[in-house]
């Protein structure tokens, strides 16, 4: 899959995750449809569009990110990788991770958690306070 639009660095290290994942490429049933949307003349003429189908897990994915369509089966790719790795992986998967994490972070805190955190400002107000008192005696 010589692809003029990525590093060989990157090639190489999608290679090494399908391996991984035991996702092989005589399993991926790939198509190409024509993706339409923005890019002008050029999605119009040709099948830029990727359609990827792992036939022992059934998972299917499109992409149609880019205009050129090297581009589109290497994040065709990428999107079956983290797909499939979801499956397997479960909530140990990386996007998984970063979904709890956002999760976590938006959560409300408890009460005790606020009043905690109010504390912690009020000593920092009282230090800068004493600190401006010292700074104006100096001058």
């Amino acid at each position: 899959m010589a692809n003029p639009f990525i590093s060989k660095k990157k090639e190489q290290a999608l290679k090494e995750k399908m391996r991984s994942l035991s996702i092989y490429e005589k399993d991926v049933k790939e198509s190409f449809i024509r993706s339409g949307g923005r890019g002008g003349q050029n999605v119009n003429k040709t099948s830029t569009c990727v359609y990827l189908k792992h036939l022992p897990t059934g998972i299917e994915v499109k992409c149609r990110k880019g205009r050129s369509q090297a581009l589109n089966r290497y994040y065709a790719r990428l999107s079956l990788c983290s797909k499939i790795d979801i499956l397997i992986k479960g909530k140990k998967s990386v996007e998984q991770q970063r979904i709890e994490k956002i999760r976590r972070q938006k959560r409300k805190r408890s009460k005790r958690a606020k009043e905690k955190v109010l504390k912690e400002k009020h000593l920092q107000a009282k230090k800068k306070k004493l600190r401006k008192s010292v700074d104006e005696a100096n001058d």
